[in-house]
């Protein structure tokens, strides 16, 4: 089957695990990244590398972008070799970032003063989630945007959840995001007291696994905690407390009390004070077990 090309515009460890799956379901894909590095990755697995934002939105329809900043999006979207400068007529871009409602408005108004579409679509996974095609999407926007934009997402995601009007995708991503963030701190505590009490944390891993006491944090994070592998992260704290941010944020403007939340953003700011903020987020293990006075076991 022949497919259109698609182009990608952000190429760290989200953006080169989604578009290495387009890639493998027979996608050209248009890269580009700041990161020469990563623009060589990108060609080393088959994609093309493009010079500017503006050189992949000359050769694709459909754009993803995955970046870090409400900044970056900006720049990406009418900077200078934006999208903007490059789009052909229709253009949609599918916005796959965690950034606040704010800056997806900010963005959607943009690519509108020049004739794009852009979809509020934020991804549920981590890296390795990413590179494993497990991620959940969030799409909100406009609906003829979203039926072109369906065949790219279902490459590299598991599921696609259209939740209707622009900026709703946004706000489910940030109350998945609470979730994780206590969950995460909740899968650490669980298995500081296992430890301290004794238990065989292999097992503690299976047995609670296996009952109603498990999260998909447990299940992803629980054996980095367990291994102390926080070296390679799926997601770091840096990206966490990001996010954080803008949960704590959009949960102020709504008036919704998170009082949960609040004393878990108290682990991942410790973690920030110990210098982990390059760290996997499951090194909150790592936090409270020095809170307790226990020295971490060196990874395996």
């Amino acid at each position: 089957m022949t497919r259109g090309p698609v182009g990608f515009v952000g190429l760290g460890v989200m953006g080169s695990a989604m578009s290495g799956h387009l890639l493998a379901a027979g996608f050209p894909v248009l890269g580009f990244d700041v990161d020469p590095g990563r623009q060589a990755d990108h060609e080393a697995r088959g994609g093309t590398v493009c010079a500017s934002p503006a050189e992949v939105a000359g050769g694709a329809d459909v754009v993803v972008t995955s970046l870090p900043s409400a900044a970056v999006l900006l720049t990406v979207l009418d900077g200078e070799g934006g999208l903007h400068a490059g789009a052909r007529p229709g253009l949609v871009v599918v916005e796959t970032s965690t950034l606040s409602p704010e800056a997806k408005q900010d963005g959607y108004d943009r690519a509108r003063a020049w004739g794009a579409t852009l979809l509020d679509c934020p991804m549920s996974g981590t890296g390795q989630q990413a590179r494993d095609g497990d991620l959940v999407a969030y799409l909100s926007g406009a609906p003829e945007a979203k039926e072109r934009a369906l065949p790219v997402l279902r490459a590299f995601t598991r599921a696609q959840h259209d939740l209707g009007a622009f900026g709703q995708g946004t706000v489910m991503k940030l109350v998945a995001n609470l979730l994780v963030a206590v969950h995460n701190a909740a899968a650490a505590e669980a298995l500081l007291l296992a430890q301290r009490a004794g238990l065989d944390l292999g097992q503690v891993l299976a047995a609670v696994g296996d009952g109603a006491g498990s999260s998909r944090m447990l299940q992803v994070r629980g054996p980095l905690m367990v291994a102390g592998r926080y070296a390679q992260p799926t997601a770091t704290v840096a990206t966490m407390q990001k996010d954080n941010a803008l949960i704590a944020a959009f949960a102020a403007s709504v008036a919704s009390p998170t009082p949960l939340f609040a004393t878990t953003a108290v682990l991942y700011q410790a973690a920030v004070a110990q210098d982990r903020l390059g760290e996997d987020t499951a090194c909150v293990f790592g936090v409270l077990q020095q809170l307790a006075g226990q020295s971490p076991e060196p990874p395996e």
